[in-house]
């Protein structure tokens, strides 16, 4: 499992090609690559996000874990950004590995449920007419019953 929380951009192609290096004997490769969008039409200007280090690390390790416990594994990346980040450029990203690909499709999905309900980040919206803490949405946390 690779897991990384940083402030630096990535770049999805690369990360892709190098985690297809490292997966070894696998059939299926699933990847996600989460962008900022102005969603609301609400004249996104940036949004900020901020973590707490160390125990951001330890709840993505156990959210993996889980997936891997779930499913075949033979690898998985997640990486996810905090600080500022403006519209357009790229927040996470998830890969899972598997001889099948029923396996891969199904922890990349439990993982972006999880990672986007669960994991210890906070959002916070700029739009020109002002900043607004994101909220967790209802069709976030339904989506956390499938699993």
């Amino acid at each position: 499992m690779d897991i990384r929380v940083q402030s630096a951009p990535f770049d999805y192609g690369q990360e892709c090609a190098e985690f297809a290096q490292r997966s070894g004997n696998s059939g299926a490769i699933v990847s996600f690559c989460g962008i900022v969008r102005d969603h609301d039409d609400r004249s996104l200007t940036s949004m900020t996000i901020e973590h707490y280090p160390g125990m951001t690390e330890r709840a993505l390790g156990k959210i993996a874990a889980e997936a891997a416990r779930r499913w075949s594994l033979n690898q998985c990346l997640i990486i996810h950004r905090y600080g500022p980040l403006r519209p357009g450029e790229q927040i996470m990203m998830v890969a899972t590995a598997s001889r099948h690909r029923s396996d891969a499709f199904a922890a990349a999905d439990f993982l972006m449920d999880y990672l986007k309900s669960r994991a210890p980040f906070w959002k916070k919206e700029i739009t020109h007419s002002g900043a607004e803490w994101v909220a967790a949405k209802d069709t976030d946390e339904d989506a956390l019953k499938r699993w």
